[in-house]
């Protein structure tokens, strides 16, 4: 496999990695096809944190991006991970699992306990995220229990998390 280069999104990488976002779930069957455009949104929203918009650089092109935001576990703070992408020419490479280790890492460094998200049963596991019913940590919208996961970043993280998460509003724009 190629060098891949992780590193956090700069404001010049806005226009490859909206087309990142929007080629990888161009064809995705689990998919509004809108995920480029929520990326745009949350990037100006309240719950943005430049330092977790991360891509994946390979020869000087992006051909991947992660975005975790700012949630809510009942009252306590933790992170949404929605959505990683990676371009459908590299996608099967590891560039998807580099992402997401990188932003785990970051997402501890910076103090966060715990990551939701809304994603396939088979994948997510693989990094750690269980059924958050396992928690009492519930979605606030109608979703498939395997599909809604969390993730605590270190031992006992969520020992004290419970209840219904909140999302950014920009979440549920269209």
């Amino acid at each position: 496999m190629q060098h891949i280069k992780i590193r956090q999104e700069r404001e010049s990488d806005a226009t490859q990695v909206y087309e990142v976002v929007k080629n990888a779930f161009a064809s995705a069957p689990f998919s509004d096809h809108d995920e480029h455009n929520l990326v745009t949104r949350l990037k100006t929203s309240h719950a943005f944190i430049p330092a977790l918009s991360i891509v994946a650089e390979l020869d000087s092109k992006i051909v991947g991006h992660i975005l975790f935001t700012k949630i809510t576990i009942g009252d306590k703070p933790a992170l949404a991970l929605a959505p990683v992408s990676v371009d459908p020419t590299h996608q099967s490479q590891g560039i998807g699992a580099s992402l997401i280790n990188a932003g785990h890492k970051v997402a501890k460094a910076l103090g966060y306990r715990a990551i939701v998200v809304l994603g396939h049963e088979a994948y997510y596991p693989k990094f750690g995220y269980v059924k958050a019913s396992a928690y009492k940590i519930a979605a606030p919208f109608d979703v498939p229990d395997e599909n809604f996961m969390v993730l605590a970043l270190s031992e006992d993280a969520l020992k004290n998390y419970r209840g219904m998460v909140s999302y950014a509003p920009e979440f549920f724009e269209a």
